[in-house]
């Protein structure tokens, strides 16, 4: 298939060599890499307008004094 496990089993290994110091580095990476993802994917929901459904229905439930103060 497309998907190439061979390439997974290769960074698994590379990470798992990698020394506390670099480990650090890559996790942050990492998680700044997958938010953008995850910002990019619900930016691509609301354009299609899939969210826009859910976000009147909140706007709705705070509008009749329904969702708590956070």
């Amino acid at each position: 298939g497309m998907f190439d496990m061979g390439k997974v089993e290769i960074l698994e290994k590379e990470i798992a060599a990698l020394s506390p110091d670099e480990l650090k580095e890559f996790r942050k990476w990492f998680v700044e890499y997958d938010s953008a993802l995850w910002d990019q994917k619900i930016e691509e929901d609301l354009s299609s307008g899939k969210l826009d459904s859910l976000a009147s229905e909140a706007l709705n439930a705070h509008q009749q004094g329904k969702s708590k103060k956070l």
